[in-house]
């Protein structure tokens, strides 16, 4: 679902006054700016508009656009360009920007002449035109460095991975099956607040809707499920055949929901499935692989971790939905787990993932088929969103480690420990005292950084513990 680039409009400014000073700037400098796109290539999809001499041009490009499958905006000075003339289309654009603070030649040299200095002169046009931005309240990334750098696309990259995160949030629908946990607290959400404010929606999904799609899925779509584990899975040889074909029929069938009404992301709670009486068993496997597909996942009626995790795939990739079990002091790290929901994409790689029979008391239904696996060691981050006081959102984070730590055989969950680069005791003392709910997301790799760049995108508060 996400390996889509973030797919991001180059918005090049300069002024018409060049053309009889400099003739050909024009064409030379929009040359320049598909020279950059190309540079880029590798961290997006970058289309370059023609330059904007006036505000004419301006309206017609940004109106194109506004038009376009944008994720993101790139402001690039070709030259120096009146901040006038796109002052308001910046207040006004719908999309993320980032303000490329950069110039055709890295370096001054004695061979300068005036048509060089005007080529290279943005950085004044960048100060102009950032300076109407922060009057008018507008959020904008700033990245200053020479494009051919390997930085500079990084810095980009990371940028347009945010933008495309926060694009997609605004128009991600998120399912929940029947109800969120009863009594617990830190996933509930003003629905209305997180629509207006981020823009996620949530949509209530009736489990009779789940059972009716689940009675419309082909034997053939059951049996693609089944080749597919047993071509890629260590699958228990106790699993019997009704037990797999169950759970590959609500897999089908909850994809199928997913995708008929446009959910990016979807919730179960296991008494909205086992209450209502129609079901053999809760359908975990389905969220681990559904998760792995790039669908995002959050346990009970989370739809703000579901939402998350949404974000989390596209912002870095194979986001994963977990939480913090147990603490384990003597290795000063936090056993990460969950009922049996996990992405198996984040599963150690010199083991293989196992498809089991697993018995289940919660949810009083029959066993269900769980895939248990180790986290992969290595660096690792997690993330949690608080929903504040009225429309305020706070988003906690922690990078640390997996470790390469002692196998649990009775545990038959995804699982792993994490040790936080701050000690478990300062990460959670932080943790707790920033309200951080107990369910998160979690990715490979140290992306605080990216998380921080999503948040100033979102207005999100960020904080790192």
């Amino acid at each position: 679902m996400n390996d889509r680039k973030p797919r991001i409009g180059i918005f090049g400014i300069m002024q018409e006054l060049y053309d009889d000073m400099v003739p050909g700037i024009t064409e030379r400098q929009a040359g320049y700016a598909a020279d950059l796109a190309a540079r880029l290539s590798d961290v997006g999809e970058f289309v370059p508009g023609r330059p904007v001499r006036n505000r004419a041009d301006a309206e017609q490009v940004m109106a194109e656009f506004e038009r376009s499958d944008l994720d993101g905006l790139l402001v690039v000075m070709l030259t120096y360009g009146p901040a006038m003339r796109v002052a308001r289309l910046l207040a006004e654009c719908r999309l993320p920007i980032c303000l490329a603070n950069t110039q055709p030649e890295a370096a001054v040299t004695p061979a300068w002449d005036m048509a060089d200095m005007t080529y290279n002169q943005g950085v004044h046009g960048a100060q102009d035109t950032a300076n109407a931005m922060v009057r008018a309240g507008v959020r904008f990334h700033v990245v200053t460095d020479d494009w051919h750098s390997d930085a500079f696309a990084a810095d980009v990259g990371r940028w347009a991975r945010a933008a495309a995160a926060v694009t997609r949030w605004k128009s991600l629908r998120v399912g929940i099956v029947g109800y969120a946990m009863n009594g617990m607290g830190d996933i509930r959400v003003d629905e209305n607040v997180l629509v207006r404010t981020l823009g996620p929606e949530v949509v209530v999904v009736a489990p009779g809707d789940l059972y009716r799609a689940g009675q419309e899925v082909a034997d053939d779509e059951i049996a693609e499920v089944v080749a597919f584990e047993d071509a890629t899975f260590d699958v228990d040889e106790r699993l019997s055949a009704e037990e797999r074909t169950d759970h590959a029929r609500m897999q089908v069938a909850i994809e199928r929901l997913l995708v008929d009404r446009g959910l990016g992301a979807y919730s179960t709670h296991f008494d909205a499935i086992g209450e209502d009486g129609r079901f053999g068993r809760l359908p975990l496997a389905a969220a681990s692989s559904l998760m792995a597909k790039g669908y995002g996942y959050g346990a009970e009626g989370d739809v703000l971790t579901a939402a998350l995790v949404s974000a989390g795939h596209t912002l870095i990739g194979d986001a994963h939905f977990t939480e913090m079990y147990a603490m384990d002091f003597p290795t000063d790290s936090i056993l990460m787990s969950h009922m049996g929901e996990g992405n198996w994409k984040v599963a150690r790689r010199d083991r293989p993932v196992r498809l089991v029979k697993r018995p289940l008391g919660i949810g009083r239904l029959g066993d269900p088929p769980t895939f248990v696996f180790q986290y992969q060691p290595g660096p690792a981050t997690i993330a949690t969103l608080v929903s504040l006081e009225g429309d305020r959102f706070r988003l906690v984070v922690a990078e640390g480690e997996v470790l390469d730590s002692q196998e649990l055989p009775v545990l038959e969950m995804p699982y792993g420990q994490f040790r936080p680069d701050s000690g478990v005791r300062e990460c959670l003392n932080g943790w707790l005292r920033n309200g951080g709910p107990h369910h998160q997301v979690m990715n490979l790799g140290r992306h605080a950084e990216d998380w921080r760049a999503f948040c100033h995108l979102t207005g999100i508060e960020f904080v790192q513990v």
